[in-house]
């Protein structure tokens, strides 16, 4: 009997878990008892010809990163954060600044090995075990213990990414900038001040970028520092958030500007202050993250960054973008084309409670959907709605794999 058997056995049920990474329940077992997999950390083979990797799930996409970079490889899609397990990447179906040029990561893992509670282990790809491929990449690691996973990496010239920042005034400006520059673009993504009203609501940064090409293939070894403390009250309050929006948004001058940065820079800026969520205090902070169909998303998008500023609350942290039409294999994956919107906000129960239920409505009816992922409020009702392919999930689930997420969505 191997060791997650005997979890599940003696609790009911167990979970894997990678590096936490994940900021709602998702990642949390039901039973309270996961199985780790970081020690599972070893890169198994890599063809540097094809860009082809294969790995634990317990390595990080910062191993990863090491090791294929130097030789002119880079990952095809990466989340913000490079502390996230490739079993992770996988089970969340992850997605990046280049959605509508790659889709999601998922698309990119050719096979992997999966163990079940039954003692069967199975070559899942789109041609073996094509139904539990299907359900474990986005399956929020219901379906069994991932042993390895192959995937194909992307060839790059540079570690350099040469990046475009345009400020614009409203919402309107973005879309029209994502319409115009989106295809231009490997990468595209939007800051916006979410504090931002009247003429001015949906103010931000628009970023796009590419890989240079030329530079040198260094793996980047920025200095790391610390939020030494958790701080007894968040940082971002009413007023120092409508300070920090202001002096961010004006920092960037009007018209255009130009830079060649580092990868880790440019994909990870959160990742070089360790313990960042202590900036949010004791209680913490809850994300969330939306998308929103093409038909409905400027009008959604305006009524959730109307009743963000109304509410007097917000988030520095406020990332707008728009997702391709290219399908995720998985049968959960969150992206779909339309826009995306993710925003941090201090966990304050009452006044979250009441705002979460005023975007719930937006994004209902709008058709959109949140991201089981960053979620730990959504309504059994609205999840089943929003991935009606959830029933097959469940038929194809290992019975000894249980989350938190999953009893409170498919059994409330």
């Amino acid at each position: 009997m191997t060791a997650w058997q005997a979890l599940a056995q003696e609790h009911g049920n167990a979970l894997v878990f990678g590096n936490g990474r994940s900021y709602g329940d998702s990642c949390l077992a039901a039973s309270d008892h996961v199985l780790q997999t970081l020690p599972l950390d070893r890169v198994i083979a890599a063809d540097w010809t094809t860009g082809v990797l294969r790995a634990e799930p317990g390595v990080t996409l910062e191993q990863i990163l090491a090791v294929a970079i130097p030789r002119g490889w880079m990952l095809p899609v990466t989340p913000g954060t490079k502390y996230a397990t490739l079993g992770g990447s996988i089970a969340n179906d992850v997605h990046g600044k280049n959605h509508h040029v790659r889709g999601t990561f998922g698309r990119h893992v050719r096979r992997f090995g999966l163990a079940r509670s039954d003692g069967n282990v199975l070559e899942c790809s789109a041609e073996l075990h094509a139904d539990l491929y299907a359900a474990t990449i986005g399956g929020l690691g219901l379906t069994g213990l991932i042993l390895w996973a192959e995937i194909q990496l992307m060839p790059i010239r540079s570690s350099l990414i040469d990046v475009r920042n345009i400020r614009f005034d409203n919402l309107d400006e973005f879309f029209e900038l994502s319409t115009r520059l989106d295809p231009l673009h490997e990468y595209s993504v939007a800051w916006v001040d979410c504090q931002s009203r009247g003429q001015a609501l949906g103010r931000g940064i628009f970023m796009v970028g590419d890989h240079a090409q030329d530079g040198p293939l260094e793996v980047d070894c920025r200095k790391k520092r610390t939020v030494p403390v958790t701080l007894p009250i968040p940082l971002f309050n009413p007023l120092t958030l409508r300070a920090f929006n202001g002096l961010y948004y004006h920092r960037q001058p009007r018209g255009e500007t130009r830079a060649k940065v580092s990868y880790d820079a440019y994909f990870y800026p959160l990742d070089s202050l360790l313990e960042w969520n202590r900036i949010y205090g004791r209680k913490g902070f809850q994300q969330y993250q939306c998308v929103i169909p093409p038909e409905a998303a400027r009008d959604a998008t305006r009524a959730i960054l109307d009743a963000i500023a109304t509410s007097g609350t917000g988030s520095f942290l406020a990332v707008l973008k728009r997702c391709g039409d290219i399908r995720s294999p998985g049968l959960l994956s969150f992206p779909r084309e339309g826009t995306s919107l993710a925003l941090d906000f201090p966990q304050r129960d009452a006044a979250n409670a009441q705002l979460f239920s005023r975007l719930d409505a937006i994004v209902r009816e709008a058709s959109g959907r949140l991201y089981p992922a960053k979620d730990a409020h959504m309504s059994g009702e609205d999840f089943r709605a929003a991935y009606p392919q959830w029933e097959q999930l469940e038929t194809l689930r290992d019975p000894a794999m249980l989350s938190r997420f999953w009893e409170r969505t498919t059994r409330t």
